[in-house]
């Protein structure tokens, strides 16, 4: 699939934010979402053979409202610039997300900015054998499609119960525990795609798994 369709939609949505114009356009937009849903499937199926832990997400269930809540977000435009969507979406556990936008294409996943229960498991994870995450992060292929942890707002102290000096210290600190990588648009409508989306899927599984086992076991 090369969501051509998509995006040719999201570049017309985006000159034309207004619900007049998507009620207008109904058809289109019913049309280029059940092709991303088809999609969705597909990879869902796929992704669902290379993790004897996923959670069967279809399309249906993974994919996001384009409508953004302006409940909470007054000043944002009354429809959102991307198509976004969750795979292996199984409650209270490590996200994985996909988002196809007008310029690029966002790979993302882990826990943002979650209650502070799971903060706390997760770093009580770290305390005990936050080596392994950090094997985890240094490891070359991880730092050159992700980088490193996303960076997001973190505590400017130690958190409680946790010494300055402690050996993971900067990772406790965190309050985001996610990563994140990007791509051109364009390389959607390479043959390939395919198989990108599955390697970053892969590259990130270890990460996740830890994330999940902190916050379940």
């Amino acid at each position: 699939m090369s969501f051509k369709n998509q995006i040719e939609f999201l570049k017309e949505l985006q000159k034309n934010n207004n619900k007049e114009w998507m009620d207008a356009n109904r058809k289109w937009y019913k049309e280029v979402r059940d092709e991303y849903i088809n999609w969705l499937d597909s990879m869902n199926n796929r992704l669902s053979h290379i993790d004897k832990d996923y959670y069967d997400t279809p399309g249906k269930k993974g994919i996001n409202r384009i409508n953004n809540n302006l409940m909470f977000h007054p000043n944002k435009p009354v429809y959102k610039d991307h198509f976004g969507a969750g795979f292996d979406k199984k409650p209270n556990t490590a996200d994985f997300y996909f988002e196809l936008g007008i310029e690029r294409c966002i790979f993302a996943g882990g826990l943002w900015r979650p209650e502070p229960k799971v903060v706390r498991s997760v770093r009580e994870a770290i305390d005990y054998n936050g080596d392994k995450l950090q094997k985890i992060l240094n490891k070359k292929s991880f730092k050159t499609l992700f980088g490193g942890l996303y960076e997001d707002a973190k505590l400017t102290k130690s958190p409680k119960g946790f010494s300055n000096d402690h050996k993971h210290i900067e990772l406790l600190r965190n309050k985001t525990f996610g990563v994140e990588t990007t791509f051109a648009t364009a390389q959607t409508f390479n043959q390939n795609f395919d198989e990108k989306l599955i390697e970053v899927y892969k590259e990130m599984l270890p990460f996740r798994r830890y994330l999940n086992k902190a916050i379940t076991v």
